[in-house]
Order: structure tokens, then C-alpha cells, then sequence
């Protein structure tokens, strides 16, 4: 036997006889009943292995095209292979070598999974029937199933989770699970050791921008087959954390946060939920054409590199102060950071952590996930026809070479800036002082000003100044790459 090879035996394969090998470098090869040599990669395609009868079954996704009406594109499918085994000595040792560098490769062995069964169109539990538990048998991976009830429920439910009993944590939802689930690990007493607990996302709501981030960055489409085939390989990847606090209140956020323009898209558009993810194109288009503009000023910590924008400023940075167990966030002292402002109006202004605000609309093109870094996107002036075509862009984050987003070219050609810190002191709409805006993070109302979209509800913090910094690498995420 090749010493490059970790098996080799003797199978039976649609009534012929052909050699199985697996190599070192964790490829299964076959001739098949037509003498066609067949390859699968153990790391990026076998799911898993069982034994029925005489036969081993590997179980396993393959690439295929899939055809929706004119256009075609990639796509995952569930299949599986056959070997007949001579023996069974031949037989056992055929799945304990197999099975063994399966096991090798670190993957999870038992999953905790949120189900948002209200979020987006309210297809999870669907996607979770058909596209996650089908391949949770086939990997042979054990879970504890949770369906969320009620906003929150997640967050209580990580805070208090056992989570020596598991490998990871799944949401199959939109973003919001996945912040509720963060926020839920930092406020742990022991934040540390539970925020190295991965944590994978199926796309199953309305926005899906972390998801999409991640599948992007690899080049996959973004689908809950190639989302499920992340979590089974098991590879990891960091995570930066965006503390915001306003006095004691605090919220943690992994995605975006936004005011203006693309928050008050967000949240209103929210009466429109039953349309998925066109409610966003649709209000969106509305509200372009009765466009809001938002007094306010916005303080940050420009990156290194990324310096010449806004005139040098002082500010006071309040501390954190909280009652709370868990993170308390970033050990930096802003005081003494070189902080530079930008004054309003404003049409909107965006913080981003990562390059999709979601699945539709590229916020960030060169945003990376673990770099201790925020994006910052401004938009101050814009003619109503331009920004509708802008709004176009962002599908593809060509809206960002505009010269009316801020910023303009800083450092390498890239038209946005990186920030470390951030104070946003929001202000109320120009022309009508009586009404204030909205600021979302992570798709939820952090603050709610006088008149706007259900401005009666309670929100986390008040329509004042706001304080944020990010922390490199805090969280874990299962990565496809």
C-alpha cells in the first residue's frame, strides 16, 4: 500500500469490484461501473458514515448546477454512495479508518439550536425540517432543539446555558438570533470561556448579512446547504464586538448600526414583513422619494491610515457604567485618542462590522470580520434620482465610488473609513424639530426619537449621544473557510 495512503480495500460497487482508497490528504477514490475514478474530499464534502447490512454508506454533499427558470447557478445536494464490502473484517475497517479521519478533522459532535419560528417569512421551522435536520443525521451530530417564543428568549436561554454538554450553538434565523445569542454569552460570568463556543448561522429571516458575509468571503452562494456544510466541517474564525452604552445601558452588536436613511428603511418597513426581503426595496423607494435629512454630529477614532477626514475634535466620553455581570468591554482609554468630527445634516450614516448589511445590499465591500475595525458610511447630500440609483448599488457595493458618500478617496482608492471608536449625537429631522429619527443595531431599535415609527414602544436607550468601540476578535463563528 502507498504510504501516502491511510486505506485501501477491496469493494463492490454496482456489482464490480474496484479498490477504495483514502489518502492522506482525506480523499475517498473509486472506480465506478464504468471505470470512471470517482473523488470525494472528507473535509469539504462527506457529511458521515453508517453501516447497513454489508454495505458502508457515506453520506455526503456534492456541487451540483441547479437550473431556476432561465439562469443556473451552484448548488448542494444531499447524496449517497455504496460500497459492498467482502468481509466483515473488511467491512469494520473500512468505516473505522474512515470514520476516524472524519473524527480527526475537530467537527462538532453535539449542536444547541435556536429556531426563530416568527422571523423573516417565518419559513425556519421549514428550513430547519428540510435543509438542517437532514444533514444533522446523515453528519450522526446529536442536538437540543429550542424554538424561540418571544424577543429575548434566546439571550435568556445562552445566559444560562450548560455549555460544557455541547460543541456549538446553530441559528437557524436571520441576524437577530445570532446578537441575542452573543449578547446572551457576554453577559455570562464567564464570558471568556463561553464566547470560544462557535456559533453558525442558517439563513432563514429577512436580512441574513452575517451569513452572507461568510459564505461570500468563500466564494459560496448564499443557501442553507452551504451554511449547514460550515457548521459540519467545523472550521472556526473570529469575530469582532461592537460595545455600545449610553450611561448603564449597554448592547452588544456583531453587524451594523445605522441612523437615518437606512434605519429608518429598516425599521418601518417592518409593517411590510410579509414580503421578505423586498419590504427593504420597496419602503426603501418611499422613502427616497420623501427623503429625511437629520441634524447631529458624529466624533471617531480613524484607524491608522485613515486620518484626513473631519477636523480634529475633543470629546468627554462618559464611562460605562453598569451593574452587570460579564463584558464590560474594551480596556481603552478614549480620552486620550485622536478624535476628528463631522457635523450635519445628515441623509444617514452607517457603522458597519462586516461587508453585507444583508442579503441584498454590499454595505462594506472590504470590511473584514476580525480586523478591530468599524466601516463608516456617510451620506450628507445626494440628489433623490442618484440615490435611487445608489440604492441599486449597494447590491454589488459599487454605491461606495460615489462621491456622494463619504468618504471620498482617503487611502488606497477606498471610499469609506475605518474607526476604532464612535460618539453619534443624533439630532432631529431639518426642517421640522419636533420629530427625531431612529438608530438600529443588528436590525433592532437601540433609541427611538420624538415622532418617529412607534415611538411609543420602550427602547433599550434614549435619542441621545451614543458611545461605541469594537473589540478585535472577540466572538466565534463556524466559517466556510
Amino acid at each position: 500500500m502507498d504510504q501516502q495512503q491511510i486505506l485501501y480495500d477491496e469493494v463492490v460497487v454496482s456489482g464490480c469490484k474496484t479498490a477504495l482508497t483514502l489518502s492522506a490528504d482525506g480523499i475517498l477514490r473509486w472506480y465506478d461501473h464504468a471505470n470512471v475514478l470517482r473523488c470525494l474530499s472528507v473535509d469539504r464534502q462527506v457529511l458521515g458514515v453508517s453501516i447497513v447490512g454489508q454495505q458502508i454508506i457515506i453520506r455526503s454533499f456534492v456541487e451540483t448546477d441547479v437550473f431556476c427558470f432561465s439562469s443556473c447557478r451552484r448548488g448542494l445536494t444531499r447524496k449517497s454512495f455504496y460500497f459492498q464490502a467482502l468481509s466483515q473484517d473488511s467491512l469494520q475497517n473500512l468505516c473505522h479508518k474512515i470514520q476516524g479521519y472524519i473524527q480527526s478533522l475537530g467537527r462538532p459532535k453535539k449542536l444547541f439550536i435556536f429556531v426563530n419560528p416568527y422571523g423573516g417569512r417565518k419559513s425556519a421551522s421549514k428550513v430547519f425540517t428540510d435543509d438542517v435536520k437532514p444533514v444533522l443525521e446523515d453528519a450522526n451530530i446529536e442536538y437540543t432543539l429550542q424554538e424561540t417564543k418571544y424577543q429575548l428568549h434566546a439571550k435568556e436561554v445562552s445566559h444560562n446555558l450548560d455549555l460544557t454538554k455541547y460543541d456549538g450553538i446553530l441559528c437557524v434565523s436571520g441576524d437577530g438570533i445570532l446578537v441575542e445569542v452573543v449578547n446572551g454569552l457576554l453577559e455570562r460570568e464567564d464570558w471568556k470561556a463561553a464566547l470560544k463556543m462557535a456559533i453558525g448561522i442558517i439563513p432563514a429571516g429577512t436580512g441574513n448579512g452575517m451569513i452572507k458575509s461568510l459564505l461570500h468571503a468563500a466564494g459560496q452562494p448564499c443557501t442553507a446547504a452551504y451554511a449547514m456544510l460550515s457548521v459540519i466541517q467545523g472550521h472556526k474564525r473570529s469575530l469582532d464586538v461592537a460595545t455600545i452604552w449610553q450611561g448603564e445601558a449597554r448592547f452588544f452588536s456583531v453587524l451594523m448600526l445605522a441612523w437615518g436613511l437606512i434605519a429608518d428603511i429598516d425599521i418601518e418597513s417592518e409593517q411590510y414583513r410579509w414580503m421578505g426581503s423586498a419590504r427593504m426595496d420597496i419602503y426603501g423607494l418611499q422613502r427616497i422619494l420623501a427623503l429625511r435629512k437629520y441634524s447631529g454630529c458624529i466624533s471617531f477614532v480613524p484607524a491608522p491610515g485613515f486620518e484626513d477626514v473631519g477636523e480634529p475634535t475633543s470629546v468627554v466620553v462618559e464611562p460605562l457604567k453598569t451593574q452587570h455581570h460579564g463584558y464590560r468591554g474594551p480596556k481603552v482609554d478614549l480620552d486620550s485618542l485622536s478624535w476628528r468630527k463631522l457635523d450635519g445634516p445628515f441623509i444617514g450614516i452607517w457603522l458597519q462590522n462586516v461587508s453585507w448589511g444583508s442579503e441584498n445590499a454590499m454595505a462594506a465591500p472590504d470590511a473584514k470580520f476580525d480586523d478591530g475595525c468599524l466601516d463608516l458610511i456617510i451620506m450628507r447630500e445626494c440628489p433623490k434620482l442618484r440615490l435611487i440609483s445608489l440604492m441599486s448599488e449597494m447590491s454589488n457595493g459599487n454605491y461606495v465610488r460615489s462621491p456622494h458618500v463619504l468618504y471620498t478617496k482617503t487611502f488606497s482608492g477606498q471610499i469609506y473609513k475605518q474607526v476604532k471608536a464612535v460618539i453619534l449625537e443624533p439630532g432631529s429631522r431639518m426642517g421640522d424639530s419636533t420629530k427625531e429619527g431612529i438608530i438600529d443595531s443588528d436590525g433592532e431599535v437601540l433609541a427611538r426619537g420624538k415622532g418617529t415609527y412607534n415611538c411609543h414602544l420602550n427602547s433599550l436607550m434614549r435619542y441621545e449621544k451614543l458611545q461605541i468601540v469594537v473589540d478585535q476578535g472577540l466572538a466565534t463563528l463556524f466559517t466556510p473557510i
